[in-house]
């Protein structure tokens, strides 16, 4: 028997009329605005990884892989695996890095374009 475990190479969020509707916690939901600096909470269910040395894309997801263009650049804080109800989640912290628009989409996937390694 294996452990089921998502590696995600973005973190893919609601739309926060999703929250005010009552079908998802807040935490799971784009905030109203973003705001470089600014540090948010996420949760997802089940058990993800997430990459930490670095920007990831933020997405919107309106679920079955229905997913927009890249709306913000992030760095995953924290992130920490939690049984609830028998259930599993991930919740964690997250800071915007960089506001993307339409135009200027710096990611390819995950890769971020023009960036090094160290």
């Amino acid at each position: 028997m294996g452990i089921p475990i998502e590696f995600s190479p973005d973190l893919a969020l609601r739309d926060m009329k999703e929250y005010k509707a009552g079908r998802r916690k807040e935490e799971e939901c784009l905030p109203e605005k973003l705001e470089v600096g600014k540090i948010h909470n996420f949760l997802k269910k089940d058990q993800r990884s997430y990459w930490f040395y670095g920007g990831v894309p933020l997405i919107e997801t309106k679920g079955n892989w229905e997913l927009s263009p890249p709306i913000a650049s992030v760095q995953i804080l924290e992130a920490t695996h939690f049984l609830e109800n028998g259930e599993v989640f991930t919740r964690g912290k997250y800071k915007i890095l960089e506001i993307i628009d339409d135009k200027n989409i710096p990611y390819d996937y995950f890769n971020r374009l023009g960036f090094a390694e160290k």
